[in-house]
């Protein structure tokens, strides 16, 4: 079982930001990644569409002898990962808003929280909301062509920018010193919300913690990869961008892209 993939899936390309923290913190595990860039965003889905999804990315990463599942997508997470765990037996990693940080560190005791629609309307996001920040102003935005803007690879268009900029007003109207990213798309703004929010604001997203948790898991269930050499990464995705995937994986060991129908 130890060579056995690491299985992560997202709406799409999104959750290659977790990928990244995970092949650097475990470069001998072999990873594959399903990009469901077709039914790209999950945000706007019904839970039960979401979780319907889910069961078909799952199905698909048991039938490539997955090891262990990633749900590399928060709205994936907070709708889907509760039915996953009681029907499949093996263990699943999710991707939760890294509240309980910022409500800890926040001196001025209010924070922001940026994500999908999904995710903020999910039972999980109220438990782990009223859990860790209640007492704190937690400011929420639901983020708006963000994750379409990832996917097609114009974050840095004129227009897109000026968008975000009236999407993240509520930031500045009341004053935040941490922005909590929701969504696993997010990171790929992170220059953008730098230049647009004020120089003290922190902005958070879980991808290493989401790495460390992997390894913990690995190592507690004995499924660590025992190679000594660099593991494999393989991307599948069921839409036709390819180069784009590239792109954002630019910084990786070499990976394979493919496009498969799933």
């Amino acid at each position: 079982m130890s060579q056995q993939p690491i299985v992560l899936f997202d709406s799409g390309v999104g959750g290659t930001s977790i990928l990244k923290e995970l092949v650097d913190l475990l470069p001998k595990e072999n990873f594959i990644y399903l990009a469901d860039s077709k039914n790209a965003p999950y945000g706007e889905r019904s839970a039960e569409d979401i979780i319907q999804l889910s069961v078909k990315n799952t199905e698909l990463a048991l039938s490539l002898n997955a090891k262990l599942i990633v749900v590399a997508c928060n709205t994936a997470t907070t709708n889907a990962i509760s039915y996953l765990r009681s029907h499949y037996d093996l263990p699943f990693i999710g991707i939760e808003p890294a509240i309980k940080p910022a409500a800890s560190n926040s001196e001025v005791k209010r924070i922001g929280i940026l994500a999908t629609k999904g995710t903020l309307s999910s039972e999980l996001f109220r438990k782990t909301s009223k859990s860790y920040a209640q007492h704190i102003n937690v400011i929420e935005v639901v983020g708006k062509g963000i994750v379409e803007a990832v996917e097609g690879g114009w974050t840095t268009d004129k227009e897109f920018i000026e968008d975000l900029k009236i999407q993240l007003n509520p930031f500045i109207v009341e004053p935040i010193d941490y922005l909590v990213l929701g969504c696993t798309h997010y990171p790929y703004i992170i220059p953008q919300l730098q230049f647009l929010l004020p120089a003290h604001v922190n902005i958070i997203d879980s991808g290493r913690a989401v790495a460390k948790q992997t390894q913990a898991v690995l190592e507690k269930r004995h499924i660590t990869t025992d190679s000594l050499t660099k593991g494999n990464v393989q991307i599948y995705t069921n839409v036709d961008n390819s180069s784009h995937i590239e792109n954002l994986l630019a910084t990786l060991r070499d990976i394979n892209v493919e496009k498969k129908d799933f």
